[in-house]
């Protein structure tokens, strides 16, 4: 297959399927860090409360909340930051090669399935319904291109 060829329709729906999949998984290891971030928000404020109910004299459950919870493992032995390189190491980065593998069955397209859709559910001719950002209308024909070379 060619770089200017067209893949088969069910090589498309099939890239684009498992496009779908890694669409998630990317929102997965956002949402992971994400709890990674609110977690360790959660222990600096921790160890503010800590300190404040020292203050007030409030040294027996200051106490117990700096050696029972201020830095304690979120999964046994992992900080959050390892849960998301566990992730990253284990899972993520498989799946990642294999979309990769996937992609160059249809070259040049990384979202090949919705390009099709794009090509067939456009109204051609219809003001908003452009093929692409080249084929913009602007005052003096189509506009240029915003990608330098």
């Amino acid at each position: 297959m060619t770089h200017t060829s067209r893949p088969d329709t069910a090589t498309v729906r099939a890239v684009g399927k498992l496009t779908e999949a890694w669409e998630a998984v990317e929102e997965a290891r956002g949402h992971l860090y994400a709890f990674h971030r609110l977690t360790g928000t959660a222990d600096f404020a921790l160890e503010e409360a800590i300190g404040m109910l020292h203050d007030a004299g409030h040294h027996e459950l200051a106490a117990r909340l700096d050696r029972e919870l201020l830095g304690r493992n979120v999964l046994p032995g992992r900080w959050t930051y390892q849960v998301v390189e566990d992730y990253e190491d284990t899972y993520y980065g498989v799946f990642h090669r294999f979309v990769d593998q996937a992609r160059a069955l249809t070259p040049g397209q990384r979202h090949a399935y919705e390009a099709e859709l794009k090509r067939t559910r456009r109204t051609r001719g219809e003001p908003g319904h452009e093929p692409d950002p080249d084929t913009l209308p602007g005052p003096n024909g189509p506009m240029p291109s915003t990608t330098t070379p």
